[in-house]
């Protein structure tokens, strides 16, 4: 008794969202679908960038392009982009997903600040 496969159903994907985290260390994109499902995700050291090199503006090229070529073979056509942190990769993978063909329909910056920061250390006595 052969019992028949199901064959998996491929997905489509027109319109997503690009997270880029640019910290001072890294760069890690992620792209999802409208409901936050990735689709795809990489980051630089990940692809071979070590030290310093991982934060420079070329690596998160890079990075961008290596994960949007990826989300690119299920379709992805429009994003919203989503930057996160104080990196210098930040506008270089934005312009990164212009030149690769996806419209860009909005950019907003989701960096955490905080309200009244930490609680100080306790005062130096001498």
């Amino acid at each position: 008794m052969a019992v028949a496969k199901k064959k998996k159903e491929k997905k489509s994907v027109y319109e997503g969202n690009v997270y880029i985290q640019a910290t001072f260390n890294n760069t890690i994109i992620t792209v999802t679908d409208l409901n936050g499902n990735a689709i795809s995700w990489a980051s630089s050291g990940g692809l071979g960038f070590r030290g310093a090199k991982k934060s420079t503006p070329f690596a998160a090229q890079t990075v961008t392009e290596t994960a949007v070529t990826k989300a690119l073979t299920v379709g992805l056509r429009e994003v919203h982009v989503y930057v996160k942190g104080p990196g210098v990769g930040r506008e270089s993978a934005i312009r990164q997903l212009g030149a690769l063909g996806l419209k860009v329909r909005s950019i907003n910056d989701v960096t955490p600040i905080p309200h009244n920061g930490c609680r100080p250390r306790k005062a130096r006595r001498i």
